[in-house]
């Protein structure tokens, strides 16, 4: 039986006396910005959170509008999604696009003063007629209301998408603080289901502020650089499981 949490990693642990470029991804300054000290467990001391089951339908509806938005971006032609919405763009074309959105690659921007490589792979891109680049973001889910971008959770979609503007930017490129999120939500109305699934796909736009990226990178680099391990986290599910677990374990032991 494959066991998906195996302990102890030495790969990407931060060493502060090292002068290579330390790899930081878009998903750990959320992590970081979540529970720094998750975060420090993780990158330098190499205790991981157990990793989540991999949600395959979600994959499968990104994998297959990437591959709906690639046909236009071979066209050079606006999706109907984007003329539905009233969108004036197309799906951008670069020569490094497909690294850009593949995972653990994706668009990358080496902070100097702290010596971290930030990076992040992108679901896609569009450019307006200005020529700004516009950072787009597949969603997947299924549930009865209407997909919004508002629960208090959402905010690493948001954080997400504003990693991705800030390092095209970094990139020197011309980026709207407009981006989208084309949510797929599968349908539950159906009769019965066919050996089929159908969806309302919904095109949401969302106004980006990088302006905490930058002192994020320095924050965590400051943690990373720490002789302790950060506090407790109030909010976070892990460190209460792990000090409600110490906690009956020292009361049976004793």
């Amino acid at each position: 039986m494959t066991k998906y949490y195996n302990g102890k990693r030495t790969r990407n642990v931060y060493l502060p006396d090292s002068k290579d470029p330390f790899r930081l991804s878009r998903s750990k300054i959320d992590l970081f910005l979540n529970c720094p000290r998750c975060f420090y467990l993780d990158r330098r001391l190499g205790v991981s959170q157990p990793p989540g089951f991999p949600f395959n339908l979600n994959s499968a509806v990104d994998v297959l509008l990437k591959k709906e938005f690639d046909i236009h971006r071979a066209k050079k032609t606006a999706h109907p999604l984007m003329k539905a919405y009233g969108i004036l763009a197309v799906p951008f074309s670069h020569e490094n696009m497909d690294r850009w959105r593949e995972n653990f690659k994706g668009i990358e921007y080496y902070h100097q003063p702290t010596n971290l490589l930030i990076f992040g792979a992108v679901d896609d891109i569009w450019q307006s007629p200005n020529g700004e680049l516009i950072v787009v973001d597949y969603k997947a889910t299924s549930k009865d209301e209407a997909v919004s971008i508002d629960a208090d959770w959402q905010i690493s979609y948001k954080r997400q998408m504003e990693v991705y503007q800030w390092l095209l930017r970094q990139n020197g490129f011309k980026v709207s603080r407009t981006g989208y999120f084309v949510y797929a939500n599968g349908r539950r109305d159906k009769k019965a289901f066919d050996a089929k699934l159908e969806f309302d796909v919904t095109v949401l736009p969302y106004k980006g502020d990088v302006a905490w990226v930058e002192s994020a990178i320095y924050d965590i680099h400051k943690c990373l650089n720490s002789g302790k391990i950060p506090s407790t986290h109030e909010d976070c599910d892990y460190c209460a499981y792990r000090q409600a677990a110490r906690r009956e374990e020292d009361k049976f032991n004793n």
